[in-house]
């Protein structure tokens, strides 16, 4: 009975650890976001203050941070619900062998200005291997929010970072064996076996996505059971976190591949809409949990050394990763957006730093000097990331002289969009009867939103682009292109949904029409108050042509 008490004292304890980091980063988000800035930076500071550098609420041994890594993986399984392995593949050689040598020429030039410093050779080949990852969940989380995720430079950066994932376990074994504890035997082993355990995850996914999944999702219908398809999406991206940490791999490598491994089926886009509230709050933990590594009065008293080793990691990583991207013949601006993306030090930077100091590689200063400009450099990435394409085009206006300075740049790089979607929700009779509308406008592309796979297959079959989701749902109206969208028909019967669909398109949109179907005449002024255009009142409609009928009857001369 004690010991229940007590086990049960240590996780009160944790959820009042976990309250206080959650509400110390919405208050610090909400100031940050209140002064147009990053909240991402506000969960970094709010971690500092309350972690064991200032104010000692958060326990740095109390499991937090364990569970605010689930964060990073929910964030790459999301991702990998978007990229199949041939989308994958299409990122091309800039992604897998542009990653290849940017770890490798990071890593060298890094350990050559500590060379320079008077660092000795196993002590500056670990600050090289430390300084030479990004950050995987910093940069891609600013990249989705700035819906930048599937620009050039957003494909690249996110190839560079999943090689870079993959390099954890290459780098943590080569500083291990710097501080004595293996031969070159040993690490060539380790690294075999590594490679080994990555392909066999693999074949595993493949597997489980060719023979086992495909049987699951049969079984399962989005209207009917959506909870089950969430249970479903957070078994698998936890499970391959968990198969790829129990591997001593990368659990965010390993929640990528499961999300990958789904990313075939009809169900991603909603699956990834529907785990978005809780991928918020474990991304909201890992900010604020990297950020109680920083000790703010250390910084304070070695302020020029931090922003001097800042400005040389910023600096050089943007240097060599623009040249590489332009060695694989990406456009200037894109390449130079690309390095300053990535020109941060990554969170698995710190866990080969502090790997580097148990070997007795480096000293405490050293990696207090990592970890503080580390988290300098986190906290510069929501302004870097803003300003990378602006940057990029400045360069390429003033590098290639022979295009014209006045030509303008629409979206740094970006066309226009046109509205010239018309979204369909519900392929019932009345759907259909609205797409055979819109087939006599060539101008216009329409997609069916359907809850129900009979009908989006119907749809499919007819020549429509289809997919399964909820259109309540804002992050899939995003996805599916609610931005260039000129009228959205909602023709569903449940007037319930029709109000939330509506309601939801209007937080998005406040000039898209919408046209509703309203099943009886009583839901009318609900569907209007909610934001409708149009709503055909049903009732109305039967009435009008029930009349119309009976006035033929009645006018019909052979019944007279």
């Amino acid at each position: 009975m004690f010991l229940a008490t007590a086990a049960s004292s240590d996780v009160w304890n944790v959820l009042f650890q976990l309250l206080a980091l959650l509400a110390g980063a919405l208050v610090a988000g909400m100031l940050f976001e209140r002064f147009r800035q990053s909240a991402i930076l506000g969960y970094i500071i709010a971690g500092m203050l309350l972690g064991p550098g200032v104010f000692n609420v958060i326990d740095k041994d109390s499991g937090v941070p364990v569970i605010a890594e689930l964060g990073v993986s929910l964030l790459l399984f999301a991702i990998g619900l978007e990229f199949s392995a041939r989308r994958l593949i299409k990122l091309g050689p800039a992604a897998g062998i542009g990653g290849l040598l940017q770890v490798t020429i990071t890593l060298s030039l890094a350990a050559l200005v500590c060379l320079t410093f008077s660092l000795d050779l196993k002590a500056s080949i670990a600050i090289g291997a430390t300084l030479t990852l990004s950050s995987t969940a910093c940069v891609l989380r600013i990249l989705i929010d700035r819906a930048e995720f599937d620009s050039v430079h957003g494909r690249t950066a996110l190839g560079i970072l999943l090689f870079q994932d993959v390099a954890v376990v290459p780098l943590v074994l080569l500083v291990t064996m710097l501080g004595g504890d293996g031969g070159l035997a040993g690490v060539a082993f380790g690294l075999a076996k590594a490679l080994g355990l990555i392909v066999g995850l693999i074949a595993a996914f493949l597997f489980l996505s060719r023979l086992i999944l495909p049987q699951v999702m049969k079984q399962l219908s989005l209207a009917r059971d959506r909870e089950l398809l969430v249970l479903l999406a957070i078994v698998l991206a936890i499970g391959s976190s968990l198969s790829a940490h129990a591997l001593h791999l990368s659990p965010a490598l390993g929640a990528f591949l499961a999300g990958m491994m789904l990313a075939e089926s009809p169900f991603a886009t909603q699956i990834r809409s529907d785990i978005g509230g809780l991928r918020i709050i474990f991304i909201t933990l890992f900010f604020a949990s990297v950020g109680m590594l920083g000790d703010p009065a250390w910084i304070a008293q070695n302020i020029g050394p931090v922003l001097g080793v800042t400005f040389l990691i910023l600096a050089g990583k943007a240097t060599i990763i623009t040249l590489i991207s332009l060695a694989f013949r990406l456009p200037l601006r894109h390449a130079l957006a690309t390095g300053i993306v990535l020109s941060q030090v990554g969170e698995f930077g710190v866990v080969i730093g502090s790997t580097a100091f148990e070997n007795d590689l480096i000293s405490e200063d050293i990696v207090h000097l990592i970890v503080s400009s580390t988290l300098v450099t986190l906290l510069a990435t929501p302004t870097l990331v803003r300003f990378a394409l602006p940057i990029g085009d400045w360069a390429h206006r003033l590098l290639i002289r022979n295009e014209d300075p006045n030509a303008p740049i629409t979206a740094y790089g970006k066309e226009d969009e046109k509205k010239d979607l018309v979204i369909i929700v519900g392929f019932g009779p009345s759907g259909q009867r609205v797409a055979e509308e819109l087939e006599a406008h060539d101008e216009i592309s329409a997609l069916v939103i359907d809850m129900r796979s009979h009908n989006v297959d119907l749809a499919r079959a007819m020549g429509l682009t289809a997919v399964l989701g909820d259109a309540a749902n804002l992050d899939f109206l995003i996805h599916h292109g609610m931005s260039r969208a000129r009228a959205i028909v909602v023709t569903i019967p449940d007037h319930r949904t029709s109000i939330r669909i509506v309601e939801s398109v209007r937080t998005l949109s406040d000039s898209v029409a919408i046209v509703v179907r309203a099943r009886y005449h009583s839901f009318v002024d609900e569907l209007e108050q909610a934001g409708a255009t149009i709503t055909v009142d049903e009732e109305y409609q039967t009435g009008s042509k029930l009349k119309e009928a009976m006035s033929d009857l009645l006018s019909d001369p052979a019944d007279n």
